[in-house]
This record gives C-alpha cells, structure tokens and sequence, in this order.
C-alpha cells in the first residue's frame, strides 16, 4: 500500500538554517531515503517551496477566490512529502521515524494511507 509522510516543521526556523545545516540534513534524510529507495519503495520525494510563495485558491458561493499563502495560519507548516510503498502502517511509521531521527529540531510526520483517484499519467508510473 501507498503511504504519503507528509513532513511539517516551523518553516522560519528551517529557513535561519546555514547552507551547511541544511545541506547536512538533506544528506541525512537522504541516508534514510536511500534504504527505502534500495527496497524499491520510495517514490516521489518532495520538499516544497516557503509558504510566501504559495496561492491558496478557496472555494465559496461566488466563484473561487485566490489568496497569497496557505488559507490556515498555523505555527508549523506542510514543508515537502514522501510517497513510499509500505507492507502496512507500522512500516510506515517506522520510516517516519527514521526521517525524524535524521531532520533535527521540531516539527512533526503525518502518514496517511494513499488511493488512487481517476485515471492519470502518474498513476500509472
């Protein structure tokens, strides 16, 4: 099954982090990584852009409306993802755990299961 580790953290505090920092966290997120990715079960990997650069388009009764950064106003924010093919839940948290051990500091995983939804291109790569 399909899990998505969706990764949120205080993303002022990433952001005050030296090139060197980051690039040492990187290298041990991907240490991690590269086990799952060895097994054949890691897809998509991603770390997204800072929220003041992000549209968030709500929908409401008159048409939809666009706004500059997320919609929530939250302490942490949805920093990047994971897709990873797990045997079941444990399996996931354990790789979650393994990327927190890795990614210093605060912030927090959530790991929700995966379906597919329609026909698409990357569904079926």
């Amino acid at each position: 099954m399909l899990y998505a580790i969706l990764c949120y953290n205080d993303e002022k505090e990433v952001s005050r982090w030296t090139p060197e920092q980051d690039a040492a966290c990187m290298e041990r997120l991907g240490a991690v990584q590269a086990d799952m990715s060895e097994k054949g079960k890691l897809g998509p990997v991603v770390r997204l852009w800072n929220t003041d650069e992000a549209k968030t388009l709500k929908k409401s009764s008159g048409g939809p409306v666009v706004f500059d950064g997320p919609f929530a106003e939250t302490k942490e924010q949805f920093l990047g993802f994971y897709v990873a093919d797990c045997d079941n839940m444990d399996e996931a948290l354990d790789f979650a755990k393994r990327l927190a051990i890795a990614n210093p500091g605060t912030g927090s995983y959530e790991i929700r299961p995966l379906r597919y939804f329609g026909n698409n291109a990357l569904a079926s790569a």
